[in-house]
């Protein structure tokens, strides 16, 4: 293609995303958007996640107007995250699919947040979880919305959290969030849910399936996924190794003993197992007082890292500042200059105005 084709549909492309952007906020009222999600809209749910997740910088008053009303408007009410994580093939989706089936049986509404791996090129999505949970997908009572992780550290799109405050406002009370696998960086899931699921797959050494410590210590309960078939004993045989190995390992913060579980999706053995035992953490965790605690560091947390995005978007904005980060750029890679000395210069040398 021409550079000039390339330069017209640049030019095209920019001109569709002003019109876009235009009609947002000329249009946008967040009452009544926060109203439409309070009273069940899943449209409006969609679009409001949609706005939140983007990286826009003019976007995001809009999103911080919204997320206010639907604190004011929302209910309240007792919510349950649970996070759910494990390397690819262990069977995440299968696993969340079925436990949010159950829960729904169960009397509860179910929102699943599976944060996918991003394609470098075009941002988006790779792997498309809610193809992959044909049942819950389009059951009434649930709401699935595959999210691109992007270049998000941690294994959760940069806005997850702010997702999950807007589907509890629409009044789904169990949300899962599905991490996009296990590694050093994505155990930041662990800030923002309740009770923190790892999956693992029977018979495989660490080796094989990723697992650092770091992540075994921060589970709350551990599930040995596929046990069905002749995997059942390799799978029990496993779960016994690593209940062997946590012997060694320190309480969580929560004081409870990590539990080691098998399951099968395909049959459902041990899901009602699995459930019980998230019901007993969480009643034991909210009469200790561990629960609110949790949740009240998770929001400081939370409130630190979106400082720091707000600070940098506030620095990038200035053209001059912008510019001198180009600068130091080149003189990082070069050699001229390490990293952290750009960036102290970048910030220190430049200070926001």
């Amino acid at each position: 293609m021409s550079s000039q084709k390339v330069s017209s549909k640049k030019k095209a492309v920019d001109a569709a995303r002003k019109r876009i952007q235009t009609n947002r906020t000329e249009n946008f009222n967040a009452f009544d958007i926060a109203t439409a999600i309070v009273h069940g809209k899943r449209e409006e749910l969609a679009k409001a996640i949609t706005l939140i997740e983007s990286e826009n910088p003019s976007d995001r008053p809009l999103a911080q107007a919204l997320l206010q009303e639907v604190k004011n408007l929302a209910s309240g009410n007792e919510t349950l995250r649970i996070g759910i994580t494990g390397i690819p093939g262990v069977g995440k989706s299968t696993f969340i699919e079925r436990i949010g089936l159950d829960m729904i049986e169960e009397g509860h509404r179910v929102a699943v947040l599976a944060v996918d791996p991003s394609s470098k090129k075009t941002g988006g999505s790779i792997l498309g979880d809610k193809t992959r949970m044909d049942e819950l997908s389009v059951n009434p009572s649930a709401f699935v919305r595959p999210s691109p992780a992007a270049a998000a550290l941690g294994g959760v799109a940069r806005a997850t959290m702010e997702a999950v405050i807007l589907c509890e406002a629409a009044g789904y009370n169990r949300v899962i969030i599905e991490t996009v696998g296990v590694g050093q960086s994505e155990t930041s899931v662990r800030e923002m849910v309740d009770v923190f699921t790892l999956l693992l797959i029977g018979g495989a050494g660490d080796e094989v399936q990723g697992i650092k410590r770091g992540i075994v210590e921060m589970a709350d309960l551990i599930v040995v996924h596929k046990a069905d078939g002749d995997r059942i004993d390799m799978c029990l045989k496993t779960a016994q190794s690593y209940r062997n190995s946590l012997h060694m390992f320190p309480l969580p913060d929560g004081g409870e003993t990590v539990e080691v579980m098998t399951a099968s999706s395909t049959t459902g053995a041990g899901h009602i197992e699995v459930r019980k035992q998230i019901s007993d953490l969480t009643m034991n965790w909210h009469k200790s007082g561990f629960f609110m605690t949790q949740r009240a560091n998770q929001q400081s947390d939370r409130m630190r890292s979106h400082a720091k995005d707000i600070l940098f978007d506030k620095k990038m904005g200035d053209p001059s500042s912008q510019e001198m980060w180009d600068d130091l750029s080149k003189e990082m890679k070069s050699g001229k200059q390490s990293a952290f000395s750009a960036a102290w210069s970048w910030v220190y040398k430049n200070p926001i105005s």
